[in-house]
Parts: C-alpha cells; structure tokens; sequence
C-alpha cells in the first residue's frame, strides 16, 4: 500500500487559512457548494480510471489532524488569531461532504456541498491528489531526467537574473504557486530547493504552507477569487459585493495581507469600487487573468488619479506565468510599481507531459448562484447562466465574442 499524498493538514496553500478564518470568525454560518472541472479537450487516458485511487485517498486525507508542531507554527504567523488555531486544533475534514462520480464520456466528477469551513478546505488537497494519481501512471526515469534538465535551466536562468539586477531597482521576487497542479509534492520541495538555493534572494517564498514550514521560507498569500464571490450571496446588494469582501478582509487582518485580488467581474468594474479608502488601505493588486500589461496601466492611471505615488504599490502577477514571462514584466513596471510574481504549474510541473488544467470552483453560496467573470473568458465558471447575464448586465459587463468561452 503506497503511503499517502497528502500526509499533513498544511500542505496546502496559505490563503485557505485566511480565507478561512475570516469565513468562520464573520460567517460561520454560511453553506457552500464547489464543482470540479478538467479544462484540457483531451487527457493521456480517461481521469474516471482514477476514481477509486481517488477515493481511497480522499478517505486517507478525511482522517488527517493538525499536529502539536503544525499548530504551533500556525501560532507564529501574527495574521492568525489564536482563537482560529485552537478551532484548527480540533478540526478534521469530513468524507460526507464529497460526492464522486464519473460518467459515461469517462470525467471525473467531484462535488463538495456543505458548510463552507468545512467545503473550503477541500479544494488544493483534491487538486494535489488528482495531479498526482494522474501523472504518477506516466512517470517514467526519463520524464524525471527531462524535468531535472528544465529545472537546471530555470536555476541557471535565475542566477543570470540575479546578477542583472540593479541595486537601486525594486527588487525581481517570485513565489512558488504550484501546489494544486504540482506533479507531486516530492518534486516541488525539489524544484523549490533548487531554485532557492540558486538565487535565494529573487525565490520569496511559497504559498504552500508545509513546504514553508519545512524549508524556513515565507509561506504566500492572501485571499482567492472564491473569498469575493461568496459575497454575491451574503445580505449585501449584488452591486456592492466587492466593497464587502473588502471591508470584512481589512476588518479582520487590520493592515495585514493587504493584496487585492481584482477580476472576479473584471478590472474595470474591481476599480469603480477600489476607491481613495481601499487603495490607501491595501497594499496593492494581484492579477489573475486578462493581458497583464493593459492591466498594469489601468492600475497605474488609477491610482495616479487617485493622487496616490503607485511606487509604494505592489503589483502581484499569477496568471500563467514563467521565468520569462515575469521578467519581462518586471521590467516594465519597476519604474512605477513593486511586483512580484506566483509562478505555479510552469514550476511546479513542467516535466514535458501536458499539465492538467483542473480547477474546484465555488458555484453556489447559500442555496444561491455566484459566478466569476474573468479577464480572461475561458476562466468564467458557473452552474446558472440566467445569474451570470444578471451579474454582467448589473457590472456593465459585455458577453464575451462568440466561441471565445
């Protein structure tokens, strides 16, 4: 019997506990429904041959407790009230709350339906075990060797970085976002190794907070477009949706973990309601979808209407991203903003197969629908299309061209 793949409650990435802590000390109450959905038109073999591989680890996870050692490193992060920790310390994920099917065209189909700060917590373990049973069926000695070859090239790429770097420039960070499509977590601690070793002060950190405990790094994060959506269905007027999520996020942190996640409707609509109070208030943005660039100048003009210097700002780019991709960029917006950068499956599992482009998407937030409507078209989700027309026309956002969806 092969040992787990999830053996601790904190592999996983760190903005589930925020996000979670804000859910259970504000809405503890609330009830959530998630779905699973593989974006990729075709797959090396069929993910339903996965399904009771998948079972028997999802029971595995079911029976996971944070440890003496886990909590009192999650004590040590000054965002995480101790009240939330001791809640932690009797916490265990439930099985009933998971319902997995596969279906004739051979998905697998995963649905999570219950308490959100039960649902919540499901996603990054579900989406590290699908990974991870699906492309352990492909390793081979030369996939490792091909992967090793590339990740030999990052490093040296980064150390070339390092020395290009101007001292008087804001420094080029970047962050390992990888953990949900990771090839497995034995292959992320070692890419993560490499490349912090290579060039210690341009790796940051890692959103996983296992990995963070583990290595002595900065774990990452802060909120996620589900944190926003699930506004859509808490006692606020639609239209003000987003105003909420951020009021509660600066009641609870107060200062801390200050990126705003901007295209759960778009940056335009995100920027009508980030106004004077919440761009002084937060530290700055993170992108997740849309041209990175045209979205940059649109932050820069807003806060330089705002009369606010945006070189105190952070900009965080995570959609999509490489070594390349985040230099470039860097590049581009030293001059006017701090940047980091969350590099996930590029890092974390590019060893020449496909990556799997998997997500588990909150669709329904007490008994209601919600929906993202993403800079980038192909990344709306939403189990309710009469709710979706209802959020574009009350955001004044036009319906995507046609077969761009």
């Amino acid at each position: 019997m092969q040992t787990p793949i999830i053996q601790s409650l904190l592999d996983t990435d760190l903005y589930k506990f925020t996000m979670l802590q804000v859910i259970l000390h504000q809405f503890p109450q609330t009830h959530s429904v998630y779905e699973f959905r593989c974006r990729n038109k075709e797959t090396v073999y069929p993910l339903a041959e996965i399904q009771a591989d998948f079972e028997r680890e999802l029971d595995a996870l079911c029976s996971l407790r944070f440890t003496e050692d886990e909590l009192a490193y999650l004590r040590r992060l000054r965002f995480l009230k101790s009240d939330f920790v001791d809640y932690l310390e009797l916490f265990q994920l439930k099985r009933r709350f998971v319902k997995v099917y596969s279906d004739e065209q051979g998905r697998l189909n995963i649905r999570i339906e219950g308490p959100m700060i039960q649902a919540m917590f499901f996603e990054i373990f579900i989406l590290a075990i699908v990974n991870e049973l699906y492309f352990r069926r492909l390793e081979t000695p030369e996939v490792l060797a091909e992967g090793e070859r590339r990740l030999q090239a990052k490093a040296g790429r980064l150390k070339e970085i390092a020395a290009l770097q101007n001292p008087e420039d804001p420094p080029f960070l970047i962050s390992d976002f990888g953990t949900r499509r990771r090839y497995k977590l034995q292959w992320q601690e070692h890419v993560l190794r490499t490349l912090n070793e290579a060039a210690p002060d341009i790796v940051r950190g890692t959103s996983n907070v296992y990995l963070a405990k583990k290595l002595g790094i900065t774990p990452i994060g802060t909120m996620a477009h589900e944190f926003l959506q699930a506004f859509q269905a808490l006692d606020v007027r639609l239209r003000n949706f987003q105003k909420a999520a951020l009021e509660s996020w600066v009641h609870e942190y107060r200062g801390d973990l200050g990126i705003a996640l901007t295209d759960v409707v778009g940056m335009d609509a995100f920027l009508v309601d980030f106004d004077l109070y919440f761009a002084k208030l937060f530290d700055g943005l993170r992108h997740d979808s849309g041209d990175p660039y045209v979205w940059g100048d649109k932050a820069h003009a807003h806060y330089k209407q705002l009369k606010i210097d945006s070189r105190t700002k952070m900009l965080t780019f995570s959609d999509g991203l490489d070594i390349e991709k985040s230099w470039a960029l860097h590049q581009y917006f030293k001059n006017r903003f701090k940047t980091s950068f969350g590099i996930g499956t590029n890092l974390t599992n590019d060893l020449g197969h496909t990556p799997l482009n998997i997500v588990l998407k909150l669709v329904e937030c007490n008994r209601q629908s919600v929906a993202k409507l993403s800079d980038s078209p192909g990344k709306t989700m939403t189990t309710n299309d009469t709710f979706l027309a209802y959020l574009r026309q009350v955001f004044n956002v036009p319906e995507p061209e046609k077969n761009a969806e």
